[in-house]
């Protein structure tokens, strides 16, 4: 019985070599390797159900991802979508008021002022409180000079709690203005922002920061009710001009603290009320000597 013939499967059969020739050198693996696989042993392969549904299920993954992105790609963003995301806000948080954020701005160069003097019985006593504003971060404190005149010290007490004892380094006495010198300065204190007069017109709004009877920081808040007024305290023997009327409410201890806009800009250092009877307490008409004058008497160039 004849035999089938057998082949190698790692290489082809080779031809006899002639009579009188040399026989030919076997490729070494590595050149067979290079040669990569057979022609249509990839169709093979492609052919095979494993390999087939292989590729099925890549294609079908690939499809299923790009849906997906395009289906969550964000949105173009336009201006009705940023109109209703502020309507949205506006309609669940609650933002602070002008006249808050006014006060906010102040409110770190706000200093609470006290007047110190000595009894009888040779004792530290308050004689007087009111409140002062830094306008250079050194230090420098705009207040007025019926706050601290005759005391035999002042005691300071700042935003972030605290202390210090103050000296006078300036004085304006016609316009009741006195600069103190804090002799301990707390770190990173922010002076005030200061701004001009010459565009504040009366219905403008205001905020009044300070320390009214002790109590405090305590803010109100009202109209400029005019510009260009004259005050005589009871107590005292010059008229002031030039004031800034007000209708912010403001009580004894007020004296010497910043009146401000509502974007957090001082105009005013707070100087009196207005009140026809013996009683000192606001009936709707404060006055403000205007930062301008104010800043001068710090030494301060003018707007």
């Amino acid at each position: 019985m004849r035999r089938p013939a057998l082949y190698s499967a790692s290489r082809p059969p080779t031809a006899p070599t002639p009579p009188g020739e040399p026989p030919m050198p076997a490729a070494p693996p590595e050149a067979a390797a290079a040669r990569g696989p057979r022609p249509g042993a990839w169709a093979r392969r492609l052919g095979h159900p494993a390999t087939l549904w292989g590729v099925i299920g890549l294609l079908a993954a690939a499809v299923l991802a790009l849906g997906w992105r395009l289906q969550h790609a964000p949105a173009p963003l336009t201006q009705k979508a940023i109109d209703e995301a502020v309507l949205r806000t506006l309609s669940t948080e609650v933002l602070p008021s002008p006249q808050a954020r006014a006060a906010a701005a102040v409110a770190p160069s706000v200093v609470h002022v006290q007047s110190l003097g000595r009894n009888a019985k040779g004792q530290e006593v308050e004689l007087g409180v009111g409140t002062g504003v830094v306008i250079v971060d050194k230090g420098l404190i705009l207040t007025n000079l019926h706050v601290v005149q005759g005391s035999r010290s002042v005691r300071l007490t700042f935003a972030d709690g605290t202390e210090s004892g103050a000296s006078v380094v300036g004085a304006r006495p016609e316009q009741d203005l006195v600069v103190l010198q804090a002799h301990t300065v707390p770190d990173d204190l922010k002076a005030a922002t200061m701004r001009s007069t010459d565009d504040l017109l009366p219905g403008d709004a205001v905020v009044a920061v300070g320390f009214p009877f002790g109590i405090g920081p305590s803010v109100s808040a009202g109209v400029v009710s005019g510009k260009g007024r004259s005050f005589r305290s009871p107590e005292g023997q010059q008229e002031i001009g030039n004031l800034i009327q007000f209708d912010a409410a403001a009580n004894p201890g007020n004296s010497g603290g910043p009146l401000v806009t509502l974007d957090g800009a001082v105009v005013g250092i707070v100087t009196g009320i207005l009140n026809p009877t013996s009683h000192k307490t606001f009936l709707g008409i404060g006055f403000a000597v205007p930062i301008e004058s104010a800043a001068t008497a710090a030494g301060l160039p003018p707007f």
